[in-house]
């Protein structure tokens, strides 16, 4: 796509090397051809921008064989515009001038005028081929019908366009028609595997042999040589358990005489024990006797003074007690006496009211008291008598 920039009402267009441009102005050519950069009026120029490199275009498409069988074609065709100016005149390329872009779809409508022809020819040449020898020369057998064809096909040279290659990349049939042609090839390679399978298992077989018969003759000279070496080993052992029970006499005797010398050692050594032991035991029982026996005359002598003080200490204690009761006695007898000279004058009414009072003192907490109408009454005429007399 040319590269087109603004200046004051003018457009600058820069093309690239593999782009062919046309300039038309009021219906004549100005500039023409590939890489060009020059200045031009929107409103009076007509651009044209014809590729011409080599191009690319990738197709796939289904034909049917001679005997009915659907295979799929991927080919590759290469072309390129040889003539600009006649492509130019047989198919639009013309571009905006302010933006460079392409006003219609030129290289769509190639590649449907290529994909045709070629799938034309194709489908003519596999249409009478069989499967089999679509799937063997197929392809070689397309490419060169294609190619052929694209050559002769008129139409391509008077619009510009040169064929450069034509590649087929694939012809292949449907999967099920695949995988049964695939069927008879594997089973053959399969049969091939499994005879030299059985080849291998039958050398195998044939080496395991020859070696079950090394190993027999190796078992049997072992067999020979394990009863010279279970003879040698019967010889070796009478011999051992011989000098054995030798060593053994000669090692219980030496053992007998060391425990009998051990026993006398251990007796003798028990005695001196046994003895110091009893001396031991008489000087602590001396001694035990003699602090027992000063431990109960301090304990006597104690006991003694604790006795004596504690008898003093009663009987000041009773005395003082004596004496306080004595005291406190004498106080209440004169304080009865006073209470008596006291009272000795005042009336009965004040005595009974004192007396109330002194036992309402006395009396335990009473949350409440009820008073029947017949105790109420009775008191209310006590204290009516008493205020008349």
């Amino acid at each position: 796509m040319a590269d087109i920039t603004r200046r004051l009402g003018w457009r600058h267009l820069r093309g690239a090397p593999t782009a062919h441009v046309r300039h038309h102005r009021s219906g004549k050519l100005v500039h023409d051809g590939p890489g060009l950069s020059f200045w031009f009026r929107s409103l009076s120029a007509a651009l044209s921008e014809v590729p011409v490199d080599d191009r690319e275009l990738a197709m796939t498409f289904h034909a049917r064989t001679v005997d009915f069988q659907d295979v799929t074609v991927q080919a590759t065709v290469t072309y390129r515009i040889s003539d600009p100016a006649v492509a130019a005149a047989r198919l639009d390329f013309s571009i905006d001038p302010d933006t460079g872009v392409w006003r219609s779809a030129p290289l769509e409508q190639l590649a449907t005028l290529l994909t045709e022809t070629a799938q034309q020819h194709a489908l003519d040449v596999l249409a009478r081929t069989s499967l089999s020898s679509a799937l063997v020369d197929g392809v070689t057998a397309v490419r060169e019908r294609v190619a052929a064809g694209l050559a002769a096909e008129p139409r391509l040279p008077s619009t510009g366009i040169e064929i450069v290659a034509v590649r087929v990349v694939a012809l292949r049939p449907e999967p099920e028609v695949e995988r049964a042609l695939r069927t008879p090839a594997r089973e053959q390679i399969q049969q091939e595997a499994d005879r030299a399978t059985y080849e291998r298992r039958a050398v195998a077989v044939e080496r395991e042999r020859t070696i079950a018969e090394n190993e027999l003759a190796s078992k049997i000279e072992l067999a020979r040589r394990e009863e010279q070496l279970v003879e040698q080993r019967g010889t070796n052992t009478r011999r051992e358990a011989e000098e054995n029970a030798a060593a053994d006499k000669v090692r219980a005797e030496a053992e007998a005489s060391r425990s009998v010398r051990l026993a006398e050692a251990e007796a003798t050594r028990a005695v001196k024990l046994a003895e110091a032991e009893a001396s031991k035991q008489v000087r602590l029982g001396d001694a035990e006797a003699q602090r027992t026996e000063r431990l109960a005359q301090a304990e006597a002598a104690r006991t003694v003074r604790l006795a004596e003080a504690e008898a003093a200490r009663s009987v000041q204690l009773a005395r003082a007690e004596a004496e306080a009761a004595r005291e406190v006695g004498e106080a209440r007898a004169q304080a009865q006496a006073a209470w008596l000279r006291v009272h000795g004058d005042v009336d009965v009414a004040t005595l009974h009211a004192l007396t109330g009072t002194r036992l309402a003192e006395n009396l335990p907490h009473i949350d409440s008291v009820t008073i029947s109408p017949d105790v109420l009454t009775g008191l209310l005429s006590r204290l009516g008598g008493g205020e008349r007399e």
